[in-house]
């Protein structure tokens, strides 16, 4: 257990204040805090690891931040933070400790844990990413016929899968080997059957990604692709063209895998912080063991700033006290993340594990029923498409909904005008929901009287812009570490474990007892009216086409 008492955040001073303060402010406008503040845009924005964040389109002010900076220092973000950088056992619910900072730490550094080095053992585990790595992009480690390896199937679901393939389209451009990487999680096998169209089994190589190696989706499309492999090359092809990310090393090998050609993570890794562990050996396998090392000092360049920069100056927390501020404060239900970049298009769906896994809890690290809301509902997609279609609801809608809008300043393709255009769009955007164009202005411009009212923005819809210099894999380690730090300041705020997924776990027991009825003789009693029903009416259908 961790040594740091948790504090009911609705007790502190700080909270009180907040309350107060939410008063105020929905009775003020973005136009009026930054005609009343010239120097906004310098006091809330700062700037880190190659990423520009701006605060100042949001409904706060200086008095406001200072108060969510107390409440930070008197709920402990930053002894809760050290703890967790030591190897304490944060993650209360399982007695675990969270360590995926251990993962991009510098090989000459040291992290002891009970006089253990676990930098040592995650260093171990790179150095073998690399070399097979190295063997499969040479071409050195070849398939059961002699042939190159041309295709990756990454099998996965949940961690196991969102990271590896947002990084894969986030990062194509650097991807200098003649491979192409396919990606496979879920359990309907029209999944599957998209992955392996057009491929050959005796050039793809499929990774198994699962701790257990039993996760139930995961191992249902495992044995389906060792179907495929071994009705054209044999059994004996398996150890040629499957490699396990897994601890089991029993039930990899019992799979037909040399556990040679397993690749090791740990308790302390949750799935949804893994991308940069062995989870992200189809990354590795693309852009190179030398470039993935870029990427985890991206990682490590936003965790030394999250361990060390004061709140005033510290973009994950500043970030995750923002979350705070509209869920609980203002009342926002939402989180809004638009990439105005292509090769961001997996972002908001990986962000949506990550926040809503995490802090989606009713229970604090007691055990005791909360009172307030504990984390945004996560959705978006890249700009410009979203303009072109949810952005009315953002610019003329009824509801709150802060958003992060994310630009990339050096651009992704060789058309600058383009690009031009894009950051244009993205600046635009971040412009008219702030300020809107009042009645006034649209009659000025001519607009015929009746059409006034539908062509009229209230403005004052919050943003945050953030902008990285370059996606390039330093940046995407960074950009992602700046979330990960962000979701545990919400956590520590509000007392609530961030490391557990019990969630998870009830949907998927119930699944396994369901599968067993759809092919019994008779249907188990314990079910419910409608999900009886349900089954009746499958299991019926299911007579004829069989």
């Amino acid at each position: 257990m961790t040594s740091f008492e948790v504090v009911d955040p609705t007790t502190t001073a700080a909270w009180a204040a907040l309350e107060a303060q939410a008063s105020r402010i929905r009775a003020s406008s973005l136009t009026e805090l930054f005609a009343r503040d010239p120097g906004r845009v310098e006091a809330l924005s700062v700037e880190a690891a190659g990423i520009y964040l701006d605060l100042s389109k949001n409904l706060l002010d200086q008095a406001i931040l200072r108060d969510l900076i107390e409440l930070a220092r008197q709920t402990g973000v930053e002894e809760r933070r050290d703890e967790m950088f030591a190897g304490a056992r944060v993650n209360v619910s399982e007695d675990r400790r969270v360590l995926h900072v251990a993962l991009r730490i510098p090989a000459d550094d040291e992290l002891v844990i009970d006089d253990h080095d676990v930098a040592r053992d995650v260093h171990a585990v790179l150095d073998q990413m690399g070399r097979f790595a190295d063997a499969v992009r040479s071409g050195a480690w070849r398939g059961a016929t002699g042939e190159r390896i041309s295709h990756i199937i990454n099998v996965g679901i949940g961690g196991s899968s969102l990271g590896p393939a947002m990084a894969a389209r986030a990062l194509r451009r650097f991807s200098d080997a003649e491979i192409e990487a396919r990606f496979v999680s879920n359990v309907d096998a029209a999944n599957l059957e998209a992955a392996i169209s057009g491929l050959e089994p005796a050039t793809t190589l499929v990774i198994v990604s699962s701790k257990t190696f039993t996760t139930l989706e995961t191992m249902t499309n495992a044995r389906l692709l060792r179907d495929w492999v071994t009705h054209s090359l044999g059994e004996a092809s398996v150890e040629r063209h499957f490699v396990a990310v897994s601890t089991n090393l029993e039930a990899v090998a019992s799979f037909g895998i040399d556990p040679a050609n397993s690749f090791a993570f740990w308790d302390f890794i949750g799935g949804r912080y893994s991308m940069d562990s062995a989870i992200g050996l189809s990354t590795m396998l693309l852009i190179g063991p030398e470039r993935f090392g870029q990427l985890l000092a991206g990682f490590h360049e936003v965790d030394e700033h999250f361990l060390s920069a004061p709140i005033e100056a510290n973009l994950p927390i500043l970030l995750g006290l923002l979350r705070i501020w509209y869920s609980v404060f203002l009342g926002a239900e939402t989180l809004g993340v638009m990439p105005y970049a292509e090769d961001l298009e997996r972002l908001p769906a990986y962000l949506q594990q990550l926040q809503m896994e995490s802090n989606g809890k009713r229970v604090d690290q007691r055990g005791r029923p909360v009172s307030y809301p504990t984390g945004p509902i996560v959705w978006g997609e890249p700009g410009t498409n979203g303009q072109h279609s949810f952005f009315q609801l953002l610019h003329q809608g009824t509801h709150l909904i802060p958003i992060d809008l994310i630009g990339v300043l050096m651009p992704l393709s060789d058309e600058q005008a383009s690009h031009d255009l894009l950051i244009a769009n993205l600046l635009a955007q971040a412009e008219a929901l702030a300020f809107g164009r009042s009645a006034e202005a649209v009659a000025a411009s001519g607009v015929p009287a009746d059409q006034v009212p539908f062509r009229s923005f209230p403005g004052n819809r919050p943003s945050t812009l953030i902008l990285l210099d370059e996606l390039n894999p330093r940046g995407l380690g960074a950009l992602v570490a700046l979330y990960e730090h962000d979701v545990f300041t919400q956590g520590a705020v509000l007392g609530i474990d961030s490391f557990d997924q019990w969630g998870v776990e009830l949907g998927k027991s119930l699944a396994t007892a369901l599968a067993a009825d759809i092919t019994a003789p008779e249907l188990s009693a314990g079910h419910d009216e409608s999900t009886t029903r349900a089954l009746e009416r499958y299991r019926a259908l299911r007579r004829q086409w069989a």
